[in-house]
């Protein structure tokens, strides 16, 4: 489900008109975020490391008001609920798009993902399936590389407000702690600096549940 924003009564409508004009409205954050407890959790519960910061991310996302909004046609739209299409990668080394719905039920999203997992090892190509709806964060981790910045691929020409999400490689202190890299990259006329400090906040904390 999806609500159009009156955007009259929005108080973000000049920061939307102003940044909406921008060849590249997206500016980017990227920050180092304590992974110990998150690790030993999903290790006790035998599942999936990067399926489980996943979760975490989207239930973060889903937590920040913000990141439920959208651009279309130049209205904003706000989803009730966002999804995540992360890049999963084959035995070949290629990757395809995919759908993963969030759930809060950490059981049925792992069950979930796991099959979407599945399907795209199976098929070949980019675009492993039609995308119809923008109420998605884009994501892909980077477990290779402990960085410190990042950019994305952009074309300007196609209309795109999703936030990108990139995590990086874990790694892991001289005292046991282990820590990666986070990268946020957002649409500024949909949010500032503050919203995207939010999300890191709601991920430290969800990450450490």
């Amino acid at each position: 489900m999806k609500t159009k924003l009156d955007l009259n009564n929005w108080p973000r409508k000049e920061h939307f008109e102003f940044f909406s004009k921008f060849e590249e409205p997206f500016f980017g954050i990227t920050a180092t975020i304590d992974c110990t407890k998150a690790y030993e959790t999903a290790k006790k519960k035998g599942t999936s490391f990067f399926l489980y910061y996943l979760h975490k991310t989207l239930a973060a996302v889903n937590a920040v008001e913000n990141f439920h909004y959208r651009i279309s046609e130049g209205e904003v739209y706000r989803y009730d609920k966002i999804d995540a299409s992360p890049t999963l990668t084959r035995d070949d080394n290629t990757f395809g798009f995919s759908l993963v719905e969030f759930f809060p039920d950490y059981e049925l999203f792992e069950a979930k993902a796991k099959e979407e997992i599945e399907r795209v090892r199976n098929t070949p190509g980019l675009f492993t399936r039609s995308f119809e709806v923008d109420n998605l964060i884009h994501f892909s981790a980077i477990p290779w590389v402990d960085f410190t910045s990042l950019s994305h691929a952009r074309s300007f020409s196609f209309p795109d407000s999703c936030p990108k999400i990139s995590i990086g490689k874990m790694v892991v202190q001289d005292n046991g702690k282990r820590t990666m890299a986070v990268s946020v990259h957002v649409h500024h006329g949909l949010m500032d600096g503050l919203h995207v400090g939010e999300f890191f906040n709601k991920f430290q904390e969800v990450m450490d549940s």
